[in-house]
């Protein structure tokens, strides 16, 4: 099946073509809602309603980033992610269901960039996208050339360094004591909120602030998630982790000593 292609002039960025992204989900409502939602923000799509479907386009002629639904007839999104990295490092974002926590686990493991649960806002996919983008655009141009910087570049952030722990706010990597530890877009902004106050207890609004839009709700159990997955990776970088604290009835904190 080809995919339905669709693109904007509206809010093209300056001076470039727009940022392709793929939407790969078998419900065509969802497909639809998002592909105008990013068309207004200037990006053009590719719509595919299977995996199977999408994922030879996906290696033979990539977009910018792909938004992949898990749960799909013929090759879910897991398989199609497994498959895909084989071949391509292509940035990509999992819808999930509310209850997908082992899809979810899975779905990083195996290298998403991040995922959202259904329903979700557009702003948020929309701010998630970017923000994936703008890490894939900095890793290149470490890569091709660390020393280059554009006079009219604007300035970067400078990086978080609390004790053991450093974070790049540009780049979105974070390392502890130097080994680096992969988060998504939405761990990475809690933990930045709770490094750049360390002491500080955040209570749960507090941290669905930082790393949501107000028009978004999520309910405790899924910072208590994020917090979770968190703890887990750094443990699997030092086994004594013990740096993000519980408050319990208040909320969590992080601790440099």
């Amino acid at each position: 099946m080809q995919p339905q292609v669709s693109s904007t002039a509206r809010a093209a960025p300056r001076g470039d073509d727009p940022r392709v992204i793929a939407l790969v989900d078998d419900d065509r409502n969802i497909l639809t809602t998002v592909s105008i939602a990013l068309q207004a923000e200037g990006f053009a799509t590719r719509l595919y309603y299977d995996g199977a479907a999408a994922l030879k386009a996906l290696i033979e002629n990539p977009p910018d980033l792909a938004v992949c639904d898990i749960k799909m007839p013929r090759m879910d999104g897991l398989e199609l992610l497994s498959r895909l990295r084989e071949k391509s490092q292509l940035p990509v974002i999992f819808l999930t269901s509310k209850d997908a926590e082992a899809d979810e686990a899975l779905g990083l493991s195996m290298g998403a960039d991040d995922y959202i649960a259904k329903p979700f806002s557009q702003r948020l996919l929309i701010a998630r996208i970017r923000a994936i983008l703008r890490r894939s655009e900095l890793a290149r141009s470490d890569a091709a050339d660390p020393a280059e910087a554009s006079e009219d570049s604007e300035p970067l952030p400078e990086p978080i360094r609390r004790g053991r722990l450093v974070m790049d706010p540009a780049r979105h990597t974070v390392t502890w004591d130097s080994a680096a530890v992969s988060l998504t877009v939405t761990e990475f902004l809690i933990l930045e909120a709770l490094a750049l106050r360390p002491g500080v207890v955040k209570t749960r609004n507090q941290l669905m602030d930082a790393a949501y839009h107000d028009d978004v709700f999520v309910d405790d159990r899924t910072i208590d998630s994020h917090i979770k997955r968190l703890r887990r990776k750094f443990r699997a970088a030092d086994a004594g982790f013990a740096a993000i604290e519980t408050l319990y009835g208040a909320g969590y904190s992080f601790t440099d000593s």
